[in-house]
């Protein structure tokens, strides 16, 4: 009977490999043998568009696992930073030659699929300028998973799981509605946004006060603050109409954004900036800086250095250096005419537009469908802060379903997460933007239980 299972689990990871050409059989600098297999290729996305993706079967059950899309943020910058920084099998050793494996791997439990979105993002290109905007990626992520599901038919059975990170929170979401009400015959289940740009007004609003909480603003600029942006009943930090609130605000942005903190995880020091940061910070508070001439503080970097492939605050360096291998491209069936890659596109976080200020009829119409969802956020983060989030679920007016508490990774508290009917909030403690990267253990259990419907 056990010689019968295995021929028979055989046969179906042979029947996946179908599409053939895109199957990677070895990378350079894997000295481990991977139990799982792996297809490198092009997924079309609309006339002219191809999306590049990277795919892993589970190390578990690939035939009754779920697939899990996982898409980066940005917007303009890649997927493939999630998977060899993030939540990926293996990840880049500093020598930017050698691989190693990564013990928390989100492909333990599931199979993983990264999407490099939009087309002009790392490797994936378009053979004609078009415009992007919010439903533009959502569109082409859809017709990308289509072309996904005709390469790998038989996935097409197992559950379908949507995950994003940053500006995720809106590609997830978007997508996710499309999936949802698609003619696609897709096992969608849920998804899932960490991190997320949710709401711009309530990202910027929460900004303030968790600045003021964790120590940055100090009691002269709090006092300032609340004079000139609050009356007796609220404040308004994100729109107010009045100057002398705009003014102190701006000071406020500028000590989270110009003093060389790390705005992806306050407590941890900042190895440098990327462009694509400054498309990345942009978002905050955009409707002040074209109003007003940004204040300066003592010790205020008047322009952040350039350091290439590096990223916001993070050491990207040897993932750069290791994808742009000739000998590597060559193993995932990269053409040789496409540029080098780089974490971040210039070009489409240039010329982005985006269409929505928040998600919230998007989460309302998702959830009154059925859909399952979860809203994590690493604590320490102020891209995209836990606060701002938080405010995000709870206005969506679904009544609470449990208590706000704790949840628990090997006997430690792990966070605190609080469930809304069929929406989860949920904290990762001492964790910034990047959950799985910095808080692995607590992330591949969170998912675990998110994927598998069970209690935190």
């Amino acid at each position: 009977m056990h010689l019968v299972l295995c021929l028979l689990a055989a046969f179906w990871l042979g029947s996946q490999a179908q599409y053939a050409p895109d199957e990677v059989t070895e990378l350079p600098g894997m000295m481990f043998k991977p139990n799982y297999r792996q297809w490198s290729g092009y997924l079309q996305a609309g006339p002219g568009r191809f999306l590049h993706y990277w795919f892993v079967t589970s190390q578990k059950d690939p035939a009754t696992d779920p697939v899990v899309l996982w898409l980066n943020g940005g917007p303009g910058c890649s997927s493939l930073d999630g998977f060899l920084s993030e939540n990926g099998p293996f990840h880049v050793n500093d020598d930017g030659a050698t691989l190693y494996e990564n013990p928390y791997s989100w492909n333990k439990i599931a199979n993983m699929l990264y999407l490099e979105s939009p087309a002009g993002v790392g490797y994936s290109y378009s053979d004609q300028t078009y415009t992007i905007d919010d439903n533009q990626v959502a569109d082409d992520n859809y017709k990308a998973l289509q072309s996904f599901f005709t390469k790998f038919p038989n996935f097409t059975q197992n559950e379908f799981f949507i995950f994003g990170e940053s500006y995720g929170g809106i590609y997830a979401p978007t997508l996710s509605l499309r999936v949802a009400t698609g003619e696609a015959k897709i096992k969608f289940k849920g998804f899932a946004v960490g991190n997320g740009l949710s709401s711009f007004a309530l990202n910027d609003q929460s900004l303030i006060y968790f600045g003021y909480y964790h120590g940055l603003f100090g009691e002269d600029l709090w006092r300032d603050l609340n004079i000139n942006c609050c009356n007796k009943s609220n404040c308004t930090f994100y729109n107010s109409s009045s100057e002398a609130c705009q003014t102190m605000v701006n000071v406020a942005f500028n000590i989270v954004y110009e003093t060389g903190l790390n705005e992806y995880a306050l407590y941890l020091d900042c190895e440098g900036r990327h462009r694509g940061y400054e498309f990345t910070m942009s978002h905050l508070f955009k409707m002040f800086k074209k109003q007003l001439h940004i204040h300066k503080l003592p010790g205020t970097r008047t322009s952040p250095p350039s350091l290439g492939g590096v990223p916001p605050c993070i050491n990207s360096t040897a993932q750069t250096n290791w994808l742009n291998r000739g000998d590597v491209r060559k193993a995932l069936h990269i053409p040789d005419v496409l540029p080098l890659w780089d974490i971040c596109s210039d070009p489409v976080g240039a010329q982005y537009k985006i269409l929505y200020s928040t998600m919230k009829e998007v989460y309302q119409k998702l959830l009154s469908l059925g859909v399952r969802s979860l809203v994590y956020n690493g604590d320490t983060d102020m891209a995209c802060n836990f606060l701002g989030d938080q405010w995000f679920v709870e206005d969506l007016g679904i009544k609470p379903t449990t208590r706000y508490q704790t949840w628990l990774y090997e006997d430690q508290v792990a966070g605190f997460f609080q469930q809304f009917a069929n929406i989860t909030f949920l904290t990762v403690k001492g964790a910034g933007h990047m959950v799985p990267q910095w808080a692995p253990g607590p992330a591949l259990q969170m998912f675990q239980s998110f994927i598998t419907n069970t209690s935190y």
